[in-house]
């Protein structure tokens, strides 16, 4: 059994009641580690060991050359570390390993990135008409940040919200998702080698209630990054009405691939299979809503079915293995009762719909394929975090825009098209923060 712990002022301890809770590998639906649920006080600690070491030790002291330096250190450890660290991650939340240890690699890059932005912040001087004064802006470090972080890409989102907070001076307190926090606590190890001074980097983890609640809602926390679900979202906004830290929010998403008659046919069958059958489908980003041109629909969701049926499912950290299972039970039966209510309401299942056969110790789920009369059926609504591709015929390009646009999430969108025009047109008119041209 492996027993990690929290990373509290440069120190590994338990939380303050003794308290463990399990983790649970989906490929086996067995116990293989156990980490601390931190307490009201196991955060206040955290916090507080962060707030003073904005102020006192050898971190506000140091020179922006030094704290990338510390920066450049990490991503060599990280790139050390990846394997080990991908593994884990793997054995914890089910991904692909073949996905993590990349993952968990180019990681490394962002610290390296961010390491050289560290000396490069800089301020301004403003003209003014009055020569007896001279004025200046600088740049200051916020404050202690809290970032919490999602299990479905650790190693990639931790990087995006410490990194540029540790170039820029602040100090950080992460809390790891209690459905897989493993690979979090075991990447303390590496902060611990890097050699921060203690404080400048935490690492906590727990339940919503009392940790996330905690440490959202804190006093002395100046800033709130979060990645996850919307309605987790909702909370931590509430929570910040008590301290008054600004929050930075990247949520879900119900994301439209976009698929013209004249795409590449091969280019768009394989993103919209990438889109949704990559790492189960659990990604922000999934392209779950796929919109097929009359002219190609019919032809276009008989390639991705014989695609789908292709992939291989089985233990994430065989090389062989194209699919694993989903991170929890609660989440494949979830995904069970929102494809049993949309066939109800009149979606077409081609594929999938079930779990496959043999591998009944996991927490595995076939690659579906639904094909959906309109967005009325509720695999067109929500968010799934599951292998579930829903396909939706359209004739205009009016029509698609309006399509794609009808829902409550922006987070993500594709085109297959190789007009030049179009491309322009419709990545204007939807509504996503981010839009891929024939990838995904």
């Amino acid at each position: 059994m492996n027993e990690y712990q929290l990373y509290i002022d440069g120190e590994f301890c338990e939380a303050s009641d003794g308290n463990r809770f399990d983790s649970v590998n989906p490929a086996t639906g067995e116990v293989w580690a156990t980490a601390p649920g931190a307490t009201e006080y196991d955060v206040d600690r955290a916090v507080r060991a962060a707030k003073r070491a904005l102020t006192e030790g050898d971190w506000p002291a140091m020179t922006a050359t030094q704290r990338g330096r510390l920066l450049y250190r990490l991503a060599d450890l990280m790139a050390e570390a990846a394997h080990y660290l991908g593994g884990i991650e793997t054995t914890d939340s089910g991904k692909l390993a073949a996905e993590t240890r990349a993952q968990s690699a180019y990681v490394a890059d962002y610290y390296r990135y961010f390491a050289g932005l560290a000396d490069k912040i800089q301020g301004d001087t403003l003209p003014i008409d009055k020569p007896d004064l001279h004025v200046f802006t600088m740049r200051e470090p916020v404050g202690v940040v809290a970032a919490v972080v999602p299990w479905n890409a650790e190693m990639f989102l931790t990087a995006t919200k410490v990194g540029p907070a540790l170039a820029a001076g602040n100090t950080v307190v992460i809390k790891a998702s209690e459905i897989a926090p493993a690979p979090l606590l075991a990447f303390a190890r590496v902060i611990d080698e890097v050699g921060f001074p203690p404080g400048v980097v935490n690492l906590i983890t727990g339940f919503g209630e009392p940790c996330g609640r905690a440490l959202t809602s804190h006093p002395m926390v100046d800033k709130v990054a979060f990645t996850g679900g919307v309605e987790t979202a909702r909370h931590v906004v509430a929570n910040t009405v008590h301290n008054l830290a600004p929050v930075t929010l990247e949520l879900g998403g119900k994301s439209p691939i976009l698929v013209f008659d004249d795409a590449d046919f091969e280019s768009a069958v394989n993103g919209a299979v990438a889109g949704n059958f990559g790492a189960s489908g659990q990604s922000c980003v999934a392209g779950s809503r796929v919109f097929v041109q009359s002219g190609i629909h019919d032809e276009f969701v008989a390639e991705v079915v014989r695609r789908a049926e292709q992939i291989r499912i089985g233990d994430p950290l065989a090389d062989e293995t194209q699919m694993g299972p989903l991170a929890t039970v609660a989440q494949r039966d979830r995904i069970e009762d929102v494809v049993a209510e949309s066939t109800a309401q009149g979606a077409t299942l081609h594929t999938g719909g079930c779990r496959p056969e043999g591998l009944d110790a996991g927490w595995y789920y076939r690659p579906t394929v639904l094909s959906c009369p309109d967005q009325n059926i509720r695999s067109t609504r929500v968010e799934l975090f599951g292998p579930v591709m829903s396909v939706l015929r359209f004739d205009t390009e009016d029509e698609a825009v309006a399509m794609a646009n009808d829902t409550e999430f922006g987070l993500g969108a594709g085109i297959f098209t190789p007009d030049v025009s179009r491309v322009h047109r419709v990545s204007k008119a939807i509504r996503s923060g981010i839009i891929w041209v024939n990838t995904y």
